[in-house]
Order: structure tokens, then C-alpha cells, then sequence
């Protein structure tokens, strides 16, 4: 299969293109057929060592959305199944088709748990909308969007666990799906979650005009927010994020907490999303209003860890708070799974819609990179990962 890898930290020009073999699904994993991998800063820093150094040839990519080629072994339904694929995910990840890690046992609707029998396949309801698909998985030709825990949406096939396998449904193609698994599950987790939004809250968006910005402005809508700010790097992104997503203003970065203030008449917001860090970060404090809460979900700027004082936070009754898909991932599957499928949901019905700007062939993960990192990018960017897949969301062709 192909993959884009690299095999030393550097700069985007060490991605290069490999030919790796393609994974077989262990117990409780499916192989999933790559269309579309999204593109993502967390990629930028796994290239550059932030992750640890490469073992061999490592594939990054951490979300996909393609057809189930091959499903593995499964446990019983209702039973918890996890399974360590950081070995095979260097190997398999950036190839057209991706092996994603299937759990027996995952509902599809917050609070639902469908009866169904452990056959793989097997659907509790008729009905293909995320919030019914049966506990049981996915089958053989099933579209599906994923979240790779250990990397690997740069090539046609990977291996992870089911859980993090979402079901697309039927409103949404391909190429959105594979825009969709990290940045709509992190956008709502860090909001429903980390942030506990609660209807009428105000909120304040950094990097308002990136992928996880862009949706984080539409769910906090969908959430009940009374206002969103964002705030971006220039002007051109601040005019781009106004007309593209809904936000209520977008200031430039800059000398933010003035307009912050002003914008609220001195009261501040509930709510802070924060990926950039470094003084963005320590600036954010300073705009909360009573019981507001600054939620980090990132470090783009690459700046040293904050050393904070507590007495502050007391003092002026703030929070800090944090989201970590990855961590998610190892502790807490089944969250992680319902902040996914709950996003999905949003997006079919409308509420949600992602900006995909621009679109490149697998071989050109180095051009998107270098875009990323520089900053140049505005919404969501997306590899093309099997030549047969169209952005009108038909399922790439051919077999294992």
C-alpha cells in the first residue's frame, strides 16, 4: 500500500512517499480503505518530534474516513474489548486503506444502548442516522469517519481500535468525513466537556479561523452560546472567519483583550477556547468574566509551559481546564466516542458545516504541512488519499 512517512523529525520535505504492507484487523479492529485523511497541526507536531523521535518509517494522520475492507475478530456484544495497535499503526498508517480498531460493544446515541446480536454486522435499528447503529460494529463496505489514536490516516490502510470508528451518516460524504473525526469531536468535547458550556454563555475562540475554530463557533451555537468572539492572526483570516462561520466579531490577536472587554461592555466571557498558548493563554485569564473558564486544548504557538499561580484563579474566581483527545482515547473510549457521534449528529442535521478549502493528493502532504505550519491556511484541509474517491463522497473502489 502507499503511505506518506517519515523515518526522521524535521521540516515538511521529510515526508516521502512508501510503499508498506497492508495491515490485517486483529481481534476487535476493522481495516478501513482510506478516501480522504484530514490534515491537522497535531500531524505537524508528530513530524517534528514533538510525539517522541520515529521508529522506521512512521505515518501520521490523525483522522480518516473511507469503506471497511475487512473486519477481524469480535468479541460479544456488551463486552469491553480494547486492543494495543501502537505497533502497527507506524506500518499501516498513511496508506489509502485504514485498519480501524473495532469494539464489539459501542452505542450510537448518548444514554442508548441498542439490543443486538453479537453477528458481525449486526444493527439494532433499521436506520442508518448515527444515533441508531446497532452496538454491534460495522460491516464489510460500511462508511466510516475515524479517529487514529497512534496516527496512520496518511496511507490506504491502518488498524485501530472500533471505538474510534464513527459511522458516517448518510448526510455526509467522504470528504467531509475525513474532515470531521478530530476536529468535530475536539471542538465539542472541549465545549460540552472541558468548558461545561451552558445555554447563554458568551464564548471567545482562538485560531477562530482554522479547522477546530471554525466548527468549535457552530457547536457552541448549537450549544445555546448567546455570543461568540474569535480572535485570528490577521485581518484577512478575521473577515474570513466572519462570513464563514457566524461569529458575532473577530478581532486580530493583537491587544485582544481590549476589544474582549469592550465587545462585552467590561463584563468578559464565560469561556475561553484556547490552542495557541504562551501569553494568548495568560492574556485569556484576564478576560474572563465571574466563573469563567479558560479550556486549552492545544500549544501551536510552541510556546514554554505557563507557570501559573493559584491565588489568582481563587482570587478572581476563574478555572483552567483542559482537552486531550489523546488521553480521552486511553481512559475514556466511551466519552470520547458519544463527544464523536454527538458532533456527527450536528453536522447531518445542518447545524454544522465544515469549510474544506483546499484538497490535495496524498503525495502532497508535504505542500499542506508547509501551509499549515506557516499559517497560511484557513479552514480545513484534506488528502485525497484514493484517486477514486470524489468529493461528492462516492466509496473508493477495488479490494484489500
Amino acid at each position: 500500500m502507499r503511505a506518506m512517512a517519515f523515518s526522521k523529525t524535521g521540516g515538511p520535505e521529510v515526508l516521502h512517499l512508501v510503499d508498506l504492507p497492508t495491515p490485517t484487523p486483529g481481534p476487535d479492529e476493522i481495516l478501513l480503505r482510506v478516501a480522504y485523511a484530514g490534515v491537522n497541526y497535531g500531524e505537524i507536531q508528530h513530524r517534528l518530534g514533538d510525539f517522541g523521535e520515529p521508529e522506521g518509517e512512521t505515518v501520521t494522520g490523525l483522522e480518516a474516513a473511507g469503506v471497511v475492507a475487512a473486519v477481524g475478530e469480535r468479541a460479544p456484544v456488551g463486552e469491553r474489548a480494547a486492543a494495543d495497535v501502537s505497533g502497527a499503526s507506524a506500518a499501516s498508517a498513511a496508506a489509502s486503506d485504514v485498519s480501524v480498531g473495532a469494539r464489539a460493544a459501542a452505542d450510537g446515541s448518548v444514554g442508548e444502548r441498542a439490543a443486538a446480536d453479537g453477528s458481525v454486522g449486526a444493527r439494532a435499528t433499521a436506520d442508518r442516522s448515527v444515533g441508531a447503529r446497532a452496538a454491534a460494529g460495522v460491516s464489510v463496505g460500511d462508511r466510516v469517519a475515524s479517529y487514529l489514536p497512534d496516527g496512520g490516516g496518511y496511507a490506504e490502510y491502518v488498524v485501530v481500535p472500533a471505538a474510534f470508528a464513527f459511522p458516517l451518516p448518510d448526510a455526509l460524504d467522504l470528504r467531509t468525513g475525513g474532515a470531521a473525526a478530530l476536529v468535530l469531536t475536539t471542538a465539542y468535547g472541549v465545549l460540552a466537556g472541558a468548558a461545561r458550556l451552558a445555554p447563554g454563555d458568551t464564548v471567545l475562540i482562538h485560531a477562530a479561523a482554522g479547522g477546530v475554530g471554525g466548527v468549535a463557533a457552530q457547536l457552541a451555537r448549537a450549544l445555546g452560546a448567546r455570543a461568540v468572539y474569535g480572535t485570528v492572526s490577521t485581518p484577512e483570516k478575521a473577515a474570513y472567519a466572519r462570513a464563514a462561520f457566524g461569529y458575532d466579531e473577530v478581532f486580530v490577536r493583537d491587544g485582544f483583550p481590549a476589544a474582549v472587554t469592550a465587545a462585552t461592555s467590561g463584563r468578559g466571557v464565560d469561556v475561553v477556547l484556547d490552542p495557541v498558548g504562551g501569553p494568548t493563554r495568560l492574556a485569556s485569564l484576564d478576560v474572563l468574566a465571574p466563573f469563567g473558564r479558560v479550556a486549552v486544548y492545544g500549544e501551536a504557538a510552541r510556546h514554554p509551559d505557563l507557570h501559573l499561580r493559584v491565588l489568582p484563579l481563587w482570587k478572581n474566581n476563574r478555572t483552567l481546564t483542559g482537552y486531550n483527545i489523546g488521553d480521552l482515547a486511553r481512559r475514556a473510549p466511551e466519552t470520547l466516542r458519544t463527544h464523536a457521534l454527538n458532533a456527527l449528529n450536528l453536522a447531518a442535521e445542518g447545524a454544522v458545516r465544515l469549510d474544506i478549502t483546499e484538497e490535495h493528493d496524498l503525495t502532497e502532504a508535504a505542500k499542506a504541512h508547509r501551509l499549515l505550519g506557516e499559517g497560511r491556511n484557513r479552514g480545513k484541509t484534506v488528502l485525497r488519499v484514493d484517486a477514486s474517491a470524489s468529493p461528492s463522497g462516492g466509496a473508493p473502489s477495488g479490494g484489500v
